[in-house]
This record gives C-alpha cells, structure tokens and sequence, in this order.
C-alpha cells in the first residue's frame, strides 16, 4: 500500500508530466532540464536513453558497452525496464520511427 508522502510523490510526477507537456521545442526541453537536473543526472538520463536505443536493435549488451561505455548494470537496468516497465522506451521509440 502506498504511504501519503509516496502519493504525495505521484501527484508531482503526474504535475510534472502535465508541465512538460507545454514546452514547444528541444531549445526549450533542453534549457528546462538542464535548471530542473545536476549535469550527472542528465548524464545518466542520455546514457539510459542511449541504450534503450541500441536494445531496440537488438544489439548485444556487450556491444553496447564496448559502443558507449555504459555500464553493463545500467544496460541490464534499462533491459529490465523494456520489459517489464510501462512502455515509456518503446513508446517514443515508436514514435521515432514514424
């Protein structure tokens, strides 16, 4: 069951999608995360993105560490939340490919 301050955090998150929802291009995306997030957190945020794109092609989680340097934990991470997440990956990655 989840506790107040857990329903407490949904609530923002569901704000937080609701605001993004009103930027209008990558210059303004860009400039709000880059004030909203710590240079590591965006790091880590591309690096995770990054792979979820390399897995989308089916490449080897090898591969894609020898590719980008990107740990093989955070690799299996994002493999995990293809799987078994809410489709947020594959839901831009289809959105992607038209």
């Amino acid at each position: 069951m989840a506790s107040q301050q857990d329903k407490g955090n949904d609530k923002g998150i569901d704000e937080l999608c609701q605001d993004l929802g009103h930027l209008q291009d990558e210059q303004e995306i860009k400039a709000f995360f880059t004030d909203l997030c710590t240079p590591a957190e965006l790091k880590s945020m591309s690096e995770r993105w990054r792979v979820a794109k390399h897995l989308a092609t089916g490449e080897s989680y090898r591969s894609i560490n020898e590719r980008t340097g990107v740990s093989t934990t955070t690799i299996t991470r994002v493999a995990r939340a293809m799987t078994y997440g809410m489709n947020g990956y594959r839901l831009l990655l289809d959105k992607l490919k038209g």
